[in-house]
């Protein structure tokens, strides 16, 4: 008996041993260790995500700016990749191998389980050649994505680009984006990134252990389509988009038109620029690179981002604040000797021109700084030199309403704001109480702080040529088969200066182009009525600005245009925002009585030079009793870090200054 009950203590302390053994096997496998869960998992269904094409892009005449093309990006599970012929892998997708550890390094380190990219954008024939023999490479397979293509290469700035989602995109994503996936980064392709994506659907294939295809698991029931991503109808006009582009080449600076009636921008060229199908493909990197390396910064939308001295254009302006005010009537006169006495300081005219007796409409076409100085200064003195903070915000608050110094809220990504200044940005310059109006008479000018970007100043022109309001500029009109565009881009928005006040500064303006400063431009059986400005700035040349709406009546188009470090407004600015106006009205350029054409603009360099200087690198004293490839290695890294410093132009600084405050100032 006692042996009987000991052997069976025995058999059973071995069937629980076992059953302790399995279980805790079990538990390995199906918690601990998901390899043989993704093994079982993809035995039988795999997950396809279909990617959706992006939405197409168009003009506002039907045109495509942007269409998409098929590429095909490699995805990978680092744990369910085995032995196989990595060299021959390589050559078939055209990489290196250290570019093969690399890139699965990033993989597996993102999740050893989760599939993500490997290589991306594959061509349609590399595909092919792939195609056959991915049964060879476990744990990778090939998913059918959309890049963009530009068929004009224009409107870059505008447009935009996309790419690889980053790791916070991720996570604010929210769970909807995964690495790999692409998301739009700037322009456009940013702010609709919402309707330009589209939705993603899912496809769940049968497959056997090699991974090969066998059917659709439950014939579909549980397949999701992609949905492609709304068709955007921009308001830009590609004929003047891209003769803009042209007229600018070899330049610095930018031209926005406008449609006063809606708010609809109709050019938008921000030069230099670039191809946008440099951002697409392979190469991409290396593109993105040189373009970052380039010390005119094609990636800075200077449209919105860069901040000029608005100059003479803003004067129109200053008049009719001034008769808003009451403190002059379109008969108001000054006599101009040439110059201007603010307090001690003496202000020429442009060249010292006298322009002898003037009155508004007068000092307009002849650009007299005189006559302006005296408007600003009747503004701020008229409560007396006592209240000159007080008469100043009232003045600010004026402009304001113009549209400078805050964001327009055009519907692109990093909109600057330009520069308005306030009055205790005085008060701590000067002190409280310890300055008057000759300390800004450079404001009623457009000059001294006074900034703005190229866009509020073509909306400016837009509100001139609507007497007195302005629909909030946007770039995109249309969603989908709908007319819908944002509800804020239909409201007026009104500056306060009754409409009676804008014809005689139109008048001047229409005399700037026909017999004034901007003769030259003049576009025969078209009025165009625009300003000049030849606006001072610390470094170079003046830039060269022109403001501009046409025709008088029942205006079709507001244009601004600032030619950087180039001289007069009526050299350049001028006769490229003729061409342009002359284009949207009639798609035609016709010959001017001052013999301009565009081929010469487009011909001509306008660049600013880059000049470097090395200065001589001092020898590092070495320790006679070091060899010297043992020499101080510290002097050395200082002294090229000084060089490098010294190698700056005065652009490249701007570029670092720009990455880090987000906008561009030029003063």
């Amino acid at each position: 008996m006692n042996s009987f009950f000991a052997r069976r203590y025995v058999i059973t302390g071995i069937f629980i041993v076992i059953s302790l053994v399995l279980l805790a096997r079990l538990f390995y496998m199906q918690i601990i260790d998901d390899r043989y869960f993704l093994y079982a998992k993809n035995n039988v269904v795999h997950t396809v995500i279909k990617y959706p094409a992006r939405g197409i892009i168009l003009d506002r005449n039907g045109k495509i700016l942007v269409d998409n093309q098929p590429v095909y990006d490699i995805m990978v599970t680092p744990k369910l990749v085995k032995q196989f012929d990595t060299l021959e892998f390589c050559k078939l997708i055209g990489i290196d191998m250290p570019t093969f550890y690399k890139h699965f390094q990033k993989a597996y380190k993102y999740s050893p389980s989760r599939k993500s990219i490997f290589e991306g954008q594959l061509s349609p024939l590399i595909y092919a050649s792939l195609q056959e023999r991915m049964s060879e490479f476990p744990g990778f397979e090939v998913v059918l994505r959309s890049v963009r293509t530009y068929p004009d290469s224009i409107a870059a700035q505008f447009l935009g680009y996309i790419g690889e989602v980053n790791d916070a995109r991720i996570k604010k994503s929210n769970g909807y984006y995964h690495l790999g996936d692409y998301v739009g980064i700037s322009g456009v392709e940013s702010s609709y990134e919402p309707e330009l994506r589209g939705q993603r659907g899912v496809e769940q294939q049968l497959v056997d252990s090699r991974g090969t295809v066998k059917g659709r698991f439950a014939n579909g029931a549980f397949d999701t389509a992609a949905v492609a991503g709304e068709r955007l109808k921009s308001s830009l006009d590609s004929r003047i988009q891209k003769l803009g582009e042209q007229l600018m080449n070899n330049k610095v600076g930018s031209i926005v038109a406008i449609e006063p009636s809606t708010g609809e921008i109709l050019c938008f060229v921000s030069s230099p620029t670039y191809n946008p199908n440099l951002m697409v493909g392979r190469d991409r990197g290396n593109n993105i690179a040189k373009l970052y390396q380039n010390p005119y910064i094609p990636f800075l939308i200077r449209t919105i981002q860069a901040r000029y001295p608005p100059g003479s254009s803003f004067k129109p302006l200053s008049a009719l604040i001034a008769m808003q005010e009451g403190v002059i009537t379109p008969q108001t006169t000054y006599f101009c000797p040439g110059y201007y006495i603010a307090g001690n300081r003496r202000i020429q005219c442009y060249h010292g021109e006298r322009h002898g007796l003037v009155n508004l409409t007068s000092a307009v076409a002849e650009s007299c700084n005189g006559f302006f100085d005296m408007v600003f200064e009747k503004l701020i003195n008229r409560a007396g030199p006592r209240n000159t903070d007080t008469s100043f915000t009232a003045w600010r608050n004026n402009v304001a309403k113009f549209g400078l110094g805050s964001k327009l809220n055009v519907d692109l990504p990093g909109e600057g704001s330009g520069y308005l200044p306030k009055a205790s940005f005085y008060d701590r310059l000067y002190h409280k109480g310890g300055w008057r109006s000759s300390t800004v008479i450079s404001l009623g000018i457009g000059q001294g702080e006074l900034l703005a970007t190229p866009l509020q100043l073509a909306n400016i022109e837009a509100t001139i040529a609507n007497h007195g309001f302005f629909y909030k500029p946007h770039l995109i009109k249309a969603i989908g088969d709908k007319e819908v565009i944002k509800p804020e881009f239909t409201v007026k928005n009104y500056v306060g200066v009754d409409a009676q006040y804008f014809e005689p500064v139109i008048d001047g303006m229409q005399r700037v182009v026909e017999q004034g400063t901007a003769a030259g431009s003049r576009i025969p059986g078209i009025v165009m009525c625009g300003k000049t400005g030849t606006a001072d700035v610390s470094h170079g040349k003046p830039n060269s600005v022109f403001v501009a709406f046409a025709p008088r009546e029942n205006p079709k188009i507001a244009i601004a245009v600032v030619v950087e470090n180039s001289g007069q407004g009526a050299t350049w600015a001028a006769p490229i925002a003729s061409f342009i106006v002359e284009k949207y009205l009639r798609d035609s350029i016709t010959s001017r009585p001052s013999g301009i054409e565009p081929g010469y603009y487009m011909n001509s360099n306008l660049l600013p030079e880059i000049i470097t200087k090395t200065p001589p690198v001092k020898k590092a004293a070495t320790d006679t009793a070091k060899k010297p490839a043992e020499a101080d290695t510290s002097k050395r890294v200082k002294q090229r870090s000084a060089q490098n410093h010294q190698n700056k132009t005065p652009l490249m600084k701007q570029t670092a200054a720009l990455f880090k405050r987000k906008e561009l100032a030029y003063e």
